[in-house]
């Protein structure tokens, strides 16, 4: 008799949803990906606030990591203008954008741009409510927009408390995507404004309260200013676990190659940030540690037309992979 399938989820932004499925879809699992749904800067903040659409960015990302099509599909999708009045625009949110304004419903225009990109496995997203992604601090300052909270860089002052507004609710898919899931992995990714923002949806914490599903977290390469400044590896999973529950995790995964101290040091002249450090042991909390190098042998280079600020240093979408499948078998 063939062995069932085993069900994984991701949950999380563009970046780091890419990076893990991207190495994932090379496995034998059934594999859907949660996406958040507030992003608001760059070429997806200007369709989402010109055209009222969705924002395409991070599920274009996805869609891109999940696509078995030809190579052509995955260059144009991934294709930024680098002049004119498209200039930094990108053609797959264009093509998103434009798709969702043809057909019947939000659903319905991700898959059939999943159809045309061949992809191996679901795009979800988490919400199909427009909301805006507020973020107060300690020093009692809030800041409204996923994108100006992303370039804030108030050095030394913390997030307090992220909420939504006004508040969305789960979309159905994606309750049922977790209900069915074996394994679900969240990150890597921002925390503050790509993984927990999925977790403030009304409905995803009540339904991963009673979910069997096993909790992944993989913990991200840097610190970030403005948000984790500072953080080390327990901080990330006190954070997440402050809005998914204490002892939730049953596993992270920690990266645990250094950087080279010059791909630091260019890090630290556009960031001033440093690596996270590691400060737990092989349990902390429920969650096993996982100790492995995750780490990519190469630096982002990033499109002259983005305008986003993006990460340089980031995980190996195939080293990852082999880590977490080990964990989902």
């Amino acid at each position: 008799m063939r062995k069932q399938k085993r069900n994984v989820v991701t949950i999380g932004g563009g970046t780091g949803s890419f990076v893990v499925l991207s190495g994932l879809k090379n496995y034998e699992i059934d594999l859907n990906a949660i996406v958040t749904m507030m992003d608001s800067g760059g070429s997806t903040g200007k369709l989402r606030d010109q055209l009222g659409v969705l924002p395409p960015g991070d599920l274009r990302q996805a869609l891109v990591a999940l696509s078995e099509a030809s190579d052509i599909w995955r260059k144009l999708f991934t294709y930024r203008f680098e002049a004119g009045d498209l200039k930094g625009h990108n053609f797959g949110n264009i093509f998103l954008s434009a798709i969702e304004k043809i057909t019947d419903s939000n659903q319905e225009a991700i898959d059939r741009a999943a159809d045309i990109l061949q992809t191996s496995g679901r795009v979800i997203p988490i919400t199909f409510d427009k909301c805006t992604l507020c973020a107060e601090y300690e020093d009692g300052s809030v800041i409204e927009g996923e994108s100006n909270i992303d370039e804030n860089e108030k050095a030394g002052i913390r997030i307090r408390n992220i909420f939504l507004k006004p508040p969305a609710n789960i979309n159905l898919e994606a309750k049922r995507a977790l209900e069915r899931a074996n394994v679900l992995i969240f990150g890597p990714g921002d925390l503050y404004t790509s993984i927990l923002p999925n977790l403030l949806v009304s409905g995803v914490r009540e339904t991963l309260r009673y979910v069997k599903a096993k909790k992944v977290f993989v913990v991200n390469l840097m610190t970030k200013v403005g948000q984790t400044e500072g953080f080390k590896v327990s901080d990330f999973i006190n954070e997440i676990e402050k809005y998914l529950g204490e002892g939730s995790l049953s596993y992270v995964v920690v990266n645990s190659k250094k950087p080279s101290d010059d791909l630091i040091n260019r890090y630290k002249e556009v960031d001033k940030v440093l690596p996270v450090e590691d400060d737990v042991g092989g349990t902390y909390r429920r969650a096993k540690i996982i100790r492995a190098n995750i780490l990519s042998d190469y630096a982002y280079d990033k499109s002259s037309s983005d305008d986003l600020k993006r990460s340089l240093i980031r995980h190996d979408p195939d080293k990852l992979a082999k880590v977490l499948y080990r964990i989902i078998k």
